[in-house]
């Protein structure tokens, strides 16, 4: 997808070089001349704003200030002529992404602009809600992410070897365990752990499932499956 990218700058020429050399990046480039306009033409579609400091009216800082206190979270590059150490802590403070200094040259811009982008997009993918990890079958729910079973709107309190189990046979509905897989895979090294145990956490946990416990069902001589249809 294009980035779309707003420069601000009431220099005109500034303006057409930006827009001429970003849009040979492949970048869609808008051009507002003062921070009134920028106002009117910002849009959720824009990625950056490539913005000024010094501008007749609103100033490029007051503009940055405006759209943080309005949670716009758009990455904003300020350009300028004022480069002392004040002036970059103040395009900082007030919600600046990074800082050039006029005159630049076209190379920085660009090198500045992705790396700008890449971290916005970073911070964003991290800062994205996570899907919740669950399984479903029909009106049983297995939620990875809060450790629960869930039957018909309902919590049902397992133990953890329980759920691990429930787990292991649930993620693996095609295969059929043997005893001694399930005691390899839950109980790994520790010892004194016998077939019987298996059979005894199993019975605990189709009584737990109610008239759900045919999702595990038996294969005699084998062990025991997942039953995703449970019939």
């Amino acid at each position: 997808m294009t980035k779309k990218i707003l420069v601000v700058d009431d220099g005109k020429n500034i303006c057409e070089i930006l827009e001429f050399n970003l849009g040979n990046e492949g970048y869609e480039v808008e051009c507002a001349f003062s921070a009134e306009e920028a106002l009117k033409k910002l849009t959720p579609d824009h990625s950056l704003i490539l913005l000024d400091v010094m501008m007749s009216g609103m100033s490029g800082y007051k503009l940055a200030e405006k759209l943080r206190k309005e949670q716009n979270p758009i990455p904003i590059i300020f350009l300028t002529a004022k480069d002392t150490e004040n002036d970059m802590l103040t395009g900082f403070s007030v919600g600046g992404d990074d800082y050039i200094s006029k005159p630049f040259s076209i190379k920085e811009v660009i090198a500045r602009i992705k790396a700008v982008l890449k971290r916005a997009e970073s911070k964003k993918q991290a800062s994205a809600p996570k899907p919740k990890n669950k399984m479903v079958f029909n009106n049983l729910t297995i939620d990875f992410d809060t450790k629960e079973l869930i039957i018909d709107g309902k919590i049902v309190p397992l133990t953890k070897t329980e759920f691990e189990i429930l787990t292991l046979l649930a993620s693996n509905p095609s295969r059929v365990f043997e005893r001694e897989d399930i005691i390899d895979l839950i109980w790994k090294d520790a010892p004194y752990i016998t077939e019987r145990t298996i059979d005894v956490h199993i019975g605990r946990l189709r009584k737990k499932l109610g008239d759900k416990a045919s999702v595990i069902a038996s294969r005699p001589g084998y062990g025991y499956r997942f039953n995703d249809s449970g019939k």
